[in-house]
């Protein structure tokens, strides 16, 4: 609720409202500097409300109160499925650092939408070329995101971990040349204009769009794509403590970390080495687990457990 996103799997907020009750909600918190947080709905809103220090505030001033960030059971095949899901687990983390990179990926989509409909249509050259020159500036401007994030988060996995981020595509390959930014813009227009063509209907053209990011474990000399389910929640879990450091290096604001099943496919060992590297971040964590033994070494851990409308807290032994 406080984290500035759709909420649990993009669920209305009339279906996170208790069954068979009036249908509305309420969430409240206090940050250790005093600062009040509250999210509610009432039935029939067209969405949550916010109000920070009893104030009511846009859902987007909820990341200058608070920097949340997460890894749910979704993320932990994220090295399994497409591309498209690693871009979009991407810029969201990036997106965390630099307010307008969403809006700018939206952009970019909507204008390779733009250019493809132009080209099916017959659109002339003029038009064409006002398309391309916004395109290969914005595209340009999301890939050089992506690189900035990654080389700053490589600073923390590298120098704590055996692990780093690897980026793939039109530009990274370029930029990581040492070729700038403004250079790159010029050649991809060059490279669409270039390339007009459509076969079976469709527009085939690299770019931002077709951007993809591993990680690599110089320990094991492998890419995620080639890990075990293990290995892969592992360095997954690196990348977020790593996200989490370098928000609290660069934020002004206090860090939560949410893990959501937090121990799953991984062993003792690795179980217990997560528990001390979060224990070495300035932030504070949620983790859930099905099973409460997973985490009974933890003894300064609150834990919190849910059954028939109550909570119930007990400090860990």
């Amino acid at each position: 609720m406080f984290s500035g996103n759709g909420g649990l799997r993009g669920a209305s907020m009339g279906e996170i409202a208790r069954i068979q009750r009036n249908g509305s909600f309420a969430v409240n918190g206090e940050l250790t500097d005093g600062t009040t947080l509250s999210a509610f709905y009432n039935s029939g809103d067209t969405g949550r409300k916010i109000r920070i220090d009893n104030d009511g505030a846009p859902l987007s001033a909820l990341s200058k109160a608070i920097r949340i960030t997460w890894l749910t059971p979704k993320e932990d095949r994220l090295f399994a499925e497409s591309a498209s899901d690693r871009r979009a687990f991407l810029d969201r983390m990036a997106g965390g650092f630099d307010p307008v990179h969403m809006g700018r990926a939206a952009r970019l989509s909507k204008l390779l939408s733009e250019r493809a409909f132009a080209l099916k249509g017959g659109a002339d050259a003029e038009w064409l070329n006002a398309i391309e020159t916004q395109l290969a500036e914005t595209a340009a401007a999301v890939a050089a995101a992506r690189v900035q994030y990654a080389a700053q988060l490589n600073h923390f996995l590298e120098s704590e971990s055996n692990a780093r981020i690897v980026l793939t595509g039109w530009f990274e390959e370029r930029l990581a040349r040492g070729e700038n930014c403004s250079d790159t813009e010029k050649s991809y227009l060059e490279y669409l204009r270039a390339n007009r063509t459509i076969i079976a209907d469709k527009m085939i053209i690299d770019g931002a769009h077709k951007s993809d990011f591993s990680m690599f474990r110089a320990d094991l000399d492998l890419n995620a794509e080639r890990m075990s389910t293990g290995q892969q929640k592992k360095v997954l879990l690196l990348f977020i403590i790593a996200n989490a450091k370098l928000l609290v290096a660069r934020i002004r604001a206090p860090v939560v970390i949410l893990l959501d099943e937090a121990v799953a496919h991984l062993d003792g060992a690795n179980a217990r080495d997560l528990f001390t590297r979060l224990d070495g971040v300035n932030a504070q964590v949620w983790m859930t687990g099905a099973d409460a033994d997973n985490f009974k070494n933890m003894n300064e851990a609150l834990f919190v457990s849910c059954a028939d409308g109550s909570i119930n807290c007990r400090m860990g032994v």
